[in-house]
């Protein structure tokens, strides 16, 4: 039974964009989860469901995946961009300010959003991303993206998740796989499989060769006043150890956790990622209700 209701709302440049919504509307903090580079709402499943009771939740889609409009300009599929349609999302909800949960480009498009316009950002997790990332990794994600396989039936594309994305979760059962598939593929009019995304999404990635990983460090010291907390993926080939350590220098309050035996990114269903994020929200409720 689908537990979220649909939600939609509209781009600044005309774009109707799609998000799953639980929880009360009247509930005291919105939280709204930012998906990676071809992932979407359905990302965020597990962490919505054990939130709805406390919070009101939004899992976007992004413009050019899932169930949001696809934009006929691949130069818009860009963080800074993203970070505006979220803005749109604010203001279509009439709130002026959320907390965020971002996965890998996710957590980009937050920390984008908290330097760039943080009466909007109440606080922000950031998961399995930092201000730079590692070059291994990027390489890796630009592989997959730039060169999609193509599948027949469902069999074929839970082969293929596995096959592109089994370093990074070693302990997943084929029940496991075949969920994490149906995420993030669709039926198309022929019902055959195919990856729920733009392929344009990969050209920011193509232009970027020989020009050394976005650096976003200006922009991490100046949410120097955003509460955040930091996940981190054990096996991790995008948040190094020295980027986490760096961030941490600059940012003495940001709390950070590991998940252990598990690369990029982290699914939030875990354990420990799931008790870092509720005392990570505690806290800022605790602050709400002093101040």
């Amino acid at each position: 039974m689908q537990n979220y209701s649909d939600y939609w709302y509209q781009s600044s440049d005309g774009l109707r964009l799609y998000a799953r919504q639980y929880g009360k509307s009247n509930a005291e903090h919105t939280i709204i989860c930012i998906p990676g580079l071809t992932r979407n709402s359905a990302d965020f499943t597990p962490l919505c469901e054990h939130l709805a009771m406390r919070y009101r939740i939004l899992a976007v889609d992004l413009r050019g995946r899932g169930n949001s409009d696809y934009d006929s300009n691949p130069q818009n599929y860009h963080p800074a961009t993203y970070a505006r349609d979220m803005i749109c999302l604010l203001d279509d909800l009439k709130l002026n300010s959320a907390i965020f949960i971002g996965t890998s480009l996710g957590g980009l498009v937050s920390i984008v959003l908290a330097a760039t316009a943080p009466e909007h950002v109440v606080a922000a997790t950031l998961n399995d991303i930092g201000p730079e990332a590692d070059q291994a990794g990027l390489d890796r994600i630009k592989s997959y993206v730039s060169n999609p396989n193509s599948a027949s039936n469902w069999a074929e594309a839970a082969a293929n998740t596995k096959s592109t994305l089994g370093h990074a979760y070693p302990n997943f059962s084929d029940d496991d796989w075949q969920q994490f598939t149906k995420n993030i593929y669709r039926e198309n009019a022929q019902g055959q499989p195919e990856l729920s995304y733009d392929p344009n999404i990969a050209l920011l990635l193509q232009q970027q060769n020989d020009v050394p990983p976005t650096n976003l460090w200006p922009l991490f010291r100046l949410i120097r006043d955003t509460p955040l907390l930091l996940i981190r993926g054990a096996l991790s080939d995008i948040l190094s150890p020295d980027c986490v350590a760096k961030m941490q220098d600059q940012q003495v309050d940001m709390q950070f956790i590991e998940v252990p035996n598990c690369g990029h990114a982290p699914l939030l269903s875990e354990p420990s990622a799931l008790g870092a994020i509720d005392r990570f929200l505690n806290k800022i409720k605790a602050k709400d209700q002093h101040s």
